[in-house]
């Protein structure tokens, strides 16, 4: 029986540290269309500093012409942490919960108890993430036009939004995000 305990810890490190790897993965190869998504999504022909774009391929010249592969890879460093923190917590979250649904059942758990563990976990993650992914989206949607650069990486854009918007402005758009992750 001692050996299965810390048997059971050491899978738990396992999946988080496979998530977290997973995560990372992802965003360093997709980041650039991540960006192009974010754009699309916020341009709406009515925003005359920000760039239109025909298509996604459009959109990746134009990025890469005006910007460079820079502009391709704006809030990146966000992005994978973000992504790397997220399926990392997600994992253990998720497991920490259903060990604990388990501890008064002797049969495997519903599948009402895993949907629980998962939602109770997605909602953990945005909490915990929320900030960095304000962060890398303002980040993305800087561009050429804009008069003055407002953040110039991660730190400053941290400490500009604490200092001029304070705390709870990096938990703007939570409420969307846990139905998201919740629901």
């Amino acid at each position: 029986m001692s050996t299965e305990a810390p048997k059971r810890d050491q899978w738990q490190w396992e999946n988080a540290i496979a998530g977290a790897a997973a995560g990372f993965a992802t965003v360093a190869v997709m980041h650039p269309l991540d960006v192009v998504r974010t754009r699309f999504q916020v341009n709406d022909g009515r925003v005359s500093h920000l760039p239109g774009y025909k298509n996604t391929a459009h959109a990746i010249f134009t990025i890469t012409r005006s910007e460079g592969l820079r502009g391709l890879y704006a809030g990146f460093l966000p992005g994978v942490l973000g992504s790397t923190i997220s399926w990392g917590l997600y994992f253990f979250f998720y497991d920490k919960a259903k060990q604990r649904y388990a501890r008064s059942r002797e049969e495997k758990l519903s599948p009402g108890l895993h949907l629980a563990s998962a939602a109770e976990a997605g909602a953990l993650v945005c909490f915990c993430t929320n900030p960095v992914w304000l962060v890398k989206t303002r980040l993305q949607l800087q561009t050429p036009l804009h008069q003055t650069r407002p953040y110039s990486g991660l730190y400053d854009a941290l400490r500009t939004i604490m200092r001029e918007e304070g705390f709870s402005a990096l938990y703007r758009g939570i409420v969307p995000g846990l139905f998201l992750s919740c629901i």
